[in-house]
């Protein structure tokens, strides 16, 4: 893929992420995506990437995502982003707090297909646990 095919593809998981149609992460990831960082209980493949996502939009029915930056070459693209919601529902086992939370996070792909064939990345996930008023020993 091209360089701006990348870009285009990271810009659309960001867009289907924001309208919450999960259903078609498909179009970004591929059906046997390896995702080197899943949550602790993510199925594999890009149903594992749609069940994360719905159920952290459970969690955080306010989320937002914005994007920093995004840079690519024929191989592989990187998304810069900053996320944020408000703790109103079950997170990790853990009962909402009402809290909001804001953190910065990074997601690398390698690109196959003209989709999303590997994935790496971080969220600061101590970071949402600290301003939730959460442990990191709770969970």
């Amino acid at each position: 893929m091209s360089r701006e095919e990348n870009i285009a593809a990271h810009a659309h998981c960001h867009d289907l992420l924001a309208a919450r149609e999960f259903d078609r992460l498909g179009e970004v990831f591929a059906a046997n995506v390896v995702d080197h960082d899943p949550s602790s209980d993510q199925a594999p493949g890009v149903e594992g990437v749609k069940q994360f996502w719905r159920e952290f939009m459970t969690s955080f029915p306010d989320f937002r995502m914005e994007v920093d930056a995004l840079s690519a070459d024929e191989d592989y693209g990187t998304m810069v982003y900053r996320l944020s919601g408000t703790h109103q529902g079950d997170y990790m086992g853990i009962p909402p707090t009402g809290k909001h939370f804001e953190v910065r996070g990074l997601q690398m792909g390698r690109f196959e297909n003209s989709v999303i064939a590997e994935r790496w990345g971080s969220s600061d996930s101590l970071g949402i646990l600290s301003q939730l008023g959460i442990s990191a020993k709770a969970v």
